[in-house]
């Protein structure tokens, strides 16, 4: 339904004339019937019926025909100006018609009228259209918020226009603002009753060191390299305050200002001080030209609070001891009923953010929580419950099924470190306690961590972590999905110390795909037919992996957006998170030929194409443990032909940064009717009526002469 509504504004946009300053008659801003003059099924696209204005503010209500083809209330219509009042860019208001569906969700929204003169000057009109679809399926209580930062409390992040900062501030006001206001008078968002502040009698002048202890003074400091620059210095560094509570406006003002303010001020105006320093200015430059702040706002969930010229106030000096230097300062009064001092708000420094080597620009916002010292409140501080971070709830929701990925991992790292055992009781021709389990692991893979929880590891995450090391590093974008950070750190640990193939060999979704169907083409018949690629073709195409992951990193620093796009070579988001279904022919044609080889030669993708294998291959390079080899190797091939990564060379030496960890040379390695230093010992001790001795560590049959040494000594301890 929403992307139907989206289709339809875009479509609209593109036929219609400008809307810079269109005339809009008198019955569309205030007439009864708003939707005989405005385009209203454009924003709510299902109905078929709309009422009369109704309800203060005023809003439509909307009706469509439901499945038993009877009407019923689908939805409501407004015009922001029935709500709102708020100037943009040009100091008139952006004349936006909005629907918001019985979910509370936004259907569709439409620009009737603007002023902005910034949009004829270089920047079409349908970047504000593109600006405003964003908006077509949010909750009309969300926090939406320009500029993408810590998303951690739930905001929802939107791209601003460049060279339009004011005008997208102001629109992203109206709208949110809107949807909200007739949200809460209709019913479907339900706002908690606050009582006035009152502050206690109290009358101190404080040090600044003291105001930042207590809380009654914040701090919000912006390094140059979370906006993309370089430098030492900070980008901005922001102390700030609410000022109506007199210890705190007294220590930071002086006893003659804050008196001088506090009789300025009507009922329900509160003032906020901010001092600053640094290469950026929290003022911007909107101000002059727009007469609005474009750098910072004020929010207290679930509404925000933009400042214009007329809620401005010079600030000339901090009177509390020990205030720092500042080079610009102002005090800005919030003019809202709807703000309330005694609960938590914060303040939003919004800035652009240069993206890598490209250079881009997107908006990007800091926010810093300010909650007034529960000295200062009548009662103390209200009981708020603070939105639980968005991951901690994801890891909430999923806990049963957190809890079986972690014994997935847990049994394959336990019956992984006791590979020693498990070969030993195994022989080349009778291996149940590997094949058997490894089967069983294959199968979760593909079913339960692949289709189920789509947990697919990718080389795009891997790309994130270098640019995130780089650039800024936040555990929230991670912790988002549990699986996948659960999962690489079990890759990071069992690479580093066993190599690349506990993950690849045994745990990896599609790596596992692979592998049943080769294990499915003998079952069927085909394996007179499965073959590997000759050893000397194999060494040469075993690179090209190599080159796709430095290609795709090479990129990635160029264009996120476009190694994102290179990195469809990997098969993982078609089979296991969008569906073949979901995607085009080449898609089917790529993953039907990577399966259908898979039927007749042992894992290609992973040894020829696959980045995030070749990204894995190089920390596994200098693990902790790797697979033994005995002197004899160096001239003996058994182990090298019936290796299934052709990960054996000539000299018998394994490459760890190709082997999948099979075991099957392991395996060899102890059987002494498989691997030919051990048969040829063993013949020769038939043949001379010699014991069988146990195989050692090194692969060998313990010497007799040791076995015997051993008995003579425990004889001579046992004797009195």
């Amino acid at each position: 339904m929403a992307l139907l509504a989206l289709l339809s504004m875009l479509a609209g946009g593109a036929a219609r004339a400008t809307v810079y300053d269109a005339e809009l008659s008198q019955q569309l801003l205030h007439g009864a019937n708003l939707c005989a003059q405005a385009p209203c099924r454009d924003v709510m696209p299902q109905a078929t019926r709309f009422s009369e204005r109704k309800g203060r503010p005023s809003y439509v209500e909307a009706f469509g025909a439901g499945p038993d083809k009877a009407e019923h209330l689908v939805g409501y219509v407004f015009l922001s100006t029935d709500v709102v009042d708020i100037p943009a860019y040009s100091g008139k208001p952006i004349v936006t018609l909005i629907g918001m569906d019985t979910a509370g969700l936004i259907t569709g929204v439409r620009v009737l009228k603007h002023s902005e003169p910034i949009l004829l000057a270089g920047i079409p009109e349908s970047t504000l259209l593109k600006f405003i679809a964003q908006y077509v399926g949010q909750r009309g209580d969300a926090k939406l918020e320009i500029g993408h930062g810590d998303t951690a409390n739930g905001a929802v992040g939107l791209d601003a226009i460049s060279g339009a900062t004011v005008t997208v501030i102001a629109e992203n006001q109206v709208i949110s603002r809107s949807a909200y206001e007739i949200g809460r008078q209709v019913g479907m968002f339900k706002s908690e009753v606050r009582p006035p502040a009152r502050y206690t009698p109290l009358n101190e002048k404080l040090s600044w060191e003291q105001l930042l202890a207590e809380g009654s003074v914040s701090h919000l400091q912006v390094a140059p390299k979370e906006v993309g620059l370089e430098g030492d210095g900070p980008y901005i560094d922001m102390h700030f305050g609410h000022l109506n509570v007199p210890s705190v406006g007294i220590s930071v003002l002086g006893e003659h200002a804050y008196r001088r303010l506090m009789d300025e001020l009507k009922p329900n105006e509160q003032a906020i001080f901010i001092i600053a320093s640094g290469a950026a200015s929290f003022k911007g430059s909107g101000y002059v030209r727009g007469g609005i702040y474009d750098r910072i706002q004020v929010r207290q969930d679930p509404q925000s609070f933009t400042f214009r010229d007329t809620d401005y106030q010079n600030l000339y000096g901090i009177q509390a001891e020990g205030a720092p230097a500042f080079t610009e300062s102002a005090v800005f009064i919030v003019r809202s009923e709807n703000f309330n001092p005694a609960w938590p708000w914060q303040l939003t420094f919004l800035a652009n953010k240069a993206e890598g080597q490209s250079g881009a620009k997107t908006f990007v916002h800091f926010d810093k929580q300010y909650w007034l010292p529960s000295r200062y409140l009548v009662g103390g501080r209200p009981r708020v419950e603070l939105p639980q971070a968005v991951w901690k709830a994801i890891w909430g929701g999923k806990k049963v099924e957190i809890g079986l990925f972690l014994f997935v991992l847990a049994f394959t790292a336990v019956m992984y470190s006791q590979r020693d055992t498990l070969v030993r009781i195994s022989s080349r021709k009778h291996k149940p306690w590997i094949k058997r389990p490894r089967h069983v692991l294959w199968l979760v893979s593909v079913v339960f961590l692949g289709f189920y929880l789509k947990a697919q590891p990718s080389i795009t995450q891997v790309l994130t972590w270098f640019h995130a090391v780089l650039h800024q590093w936040k555990w929230e974008l991670f912790l988002s999905d549990p699986y996948i950070f659960l999962f690489w750190w079990f890759i990071i640990i069992s690479t580093l110390v066993w190599g690349r193939g506990v993950f690849c060999g045994w745990l990896c979704p599609f790596g596992s795909l692979q592998q049943l169907a080769l294990s499915i083409g003998k079952v069927i018949g085909l394996k007179k037919y499965q073959k590997l690629l000759p050893k000397p073709l194999h060494d040469k195409l075993r690179y090209l992996k190599y080159v796709i992951f430095a290609v795709l990193l090479g990129v990635s620093f160029y264009s996120m957006e476009t190694a994102e796009h290179l990195a469809e070579i990997e098969p993982f988001k078609t089979t296991f998170i969008v569906g073949v279904w979901n995607r085009s022919w080449p898609f089917w044609i790529f993953i039907g030929g990577i399966l259908g080889w898979s039927f007749f030669s042992e894992r290609p993708y992973c040894k020829y194409l696959c980045p995030l294998g070749a990204g894995l291959a190089l920390p596994g390079k200098f693990r902790l443990f790797g697979l033994k080899r005995k002197a004899e190797c160096t001239t003996c091939h058994a182990c090298a032909a019936g290796c299934g990564s052709h990960a054996i060379d000539s000299a018998g030496n394994i490459d760890q940064m190709e082997c999948m960890l099979c075991l099957d040379c392991m395996i060899l390695y102890y059987d002494d009717h498989a691997c030919p230093p051990l048969v040829g010992e063993r013949k020769r001790r038939e043949k001379n009526g010699q014991a069988l001795t146990a195989i050692d560590a090194g692969g060998y049959f313990i010497k007799l002469e040791s076995v015997k040494d051993a008995l003579a000594n425990r004889a001579g301890e046992l004797a009195p």
